[in-house]
């Protein structure tokens, strides 16, 4: 298909002054945790594979397509996953390595533009409306950058190409694994009414079967609905659902996304049961994430504290300062302060975590006011 009708944008990702669409491309990794596995180890290729937890504990980080087609997902229990598929292999995450990756294909979509919005470690948003080589075709672009990927680092990447963000995450996963998709311009409203809604990015599962009860199952259906009736019924999402329905996205590719939390988690191989074991527990997730921050230099105002009991029973509870955090000391006080909080619960405590959320830089919140104040 040919790529949308070119146009000029400025810098901020603001609609371009013609009229005319933008160029975006979004571009996802394909199961991209299990596929650097199988890449850097042979034995593992073609076999259901699952990154992160065992045969009996923890979660399942990402899956191998081998060992979807059994329905393992990400995010599944480990047992539920072995169950699903008892060939499954488990194998422990090697996030240092995911992120070199990560910044190899980020280098690759910086040939072609600066304007990249990441949303993870595998997947972003490009907007190539005006690129650097000048390329009118941002399907070519498109297909040079998973050319590139596949030359660089031997992995597939899937791509969708549209005038908006909504619909080129759409056309990214249209044909994936290793796959290219365009909606033109003229094409986008009649794409989006053929579609569940469940597919539509910002259309969680809680919200998808709300709008499932409402009689909103497709697309046409959504865009059925009026205004009024998607924020009495959405609140101030609405308008988007409303226009979505419609292939319309306003939102820019911003190139420097702000990140609003930095958190770590584990799920233990026992269960704990003393606050003695939680406190050891915490310490390596604290580790991590103050190593995010200090790499960084972001600080934050809110530590909030994630439990999950052994029978998968979920908690968060949080503490907040009017001043940003400054050391992994006072994260570790606020942490421990959450925990000591916490009704003791016989069945032990299978998964902890810790977010530190409001975030800033540290140029900005100057160390000697910067004492986190606990609530007394």
């Amino acid at each position: 298909m040919a790529a949308p009708d070119s146009a000029v944008d400025d810098s901020s990702g603001a609609a371009p002054a013609s009229g005319r669409p933008r160029k975006i491309i979004h571009v996802d990794m394909d199961a991209f945790y299990a596929s650097v596995e199988q890449r850097d180890d042979p034995s593992l290729r073609g076999k259901p594979l699952a990154v992160g937890g065992s045969a009996q504990r923890g979660v399942v980080a990402a899956a191998s397509y081998e060992a979807r087609a059994f329905g393992v997902r990400s995010a599944m229990p480990s047992v539920t996953a072995k169950r699903r598929c008892p060939e499954l292999l488990f194998v422990k995450p090697r996030f240092d390595v995911y992120k070199a990756v990560s910044l190899q294909i980020r280098e690759i979509f910086a040939e072609h533009t600066d304007i990249i919005e990441p949303l993870s470690l595998d997947e972003a948003y490009l907007d190539v409306t005006e690129n650097k080589q000048g390329i009118a075709s941002a399907t070519a672009i498109a297909e040079e950058i998973r050319r590139r990927i596949r030359e660089v680092t031997g992995l597939t990447a899937s791509a969708g190409v549209s005038y908006n963000k909504f619909l080129a995450k759409l056309a990214s996963d249209h044909r994936k694994p290793d796959g290219l998709f365009v909606v033109t311009p003229a094409m986008g409203g009649a794409f989006v009414e053929t579609l569940p809604v469940g597919r539509f990015h910002g259309v969680g599962p809680a919200t998808a079967a709300k709008m499932e009860r409402l009689g909103i199952h497709t697309g046409a259906d959504l865009k059925a609905q009026s205004l009024a009736f998607l924020q009495q019924h959405f609140g101030k999402i609405g308008p988007y659902y409303y226009g979505i329905s419609r292939g319309i996205d306003e939102r820019p590719v911003r190139a420097n996304r702000i990140r609003k939390s930095v958190g770590a988690e584990n799920t233990f191989s026992t269960d704990l049961h003393t606050p003695d074991e939680m406190r050891e527990a915490l310490a390596p997730i604290l580790d991590k994430v103050w190593r995010h921050c200090d790499a960084n230099g972001t600080r934050g105002r809110t530590v909030t504290l994630k439990v999950k009991y052994a029978d998968f029973r979920q908690i968060t509870r949080a503490l907040s300062s009017p001043q940003p955090v400054t050391s992994r000391a006072e994260i570790e006080r606020a942490a421990f302060r959450l925990l000591a909080d916490l009704p003791p619960d016989p069945r032990g405590v299978r998964l902890l975590g810790v977010t530190l959320s409001a975030l800033g830089n540290a140029a900005e919140s100057p160390a000697e006011t910067a004492q986190f104040a606990l609530p007394l």
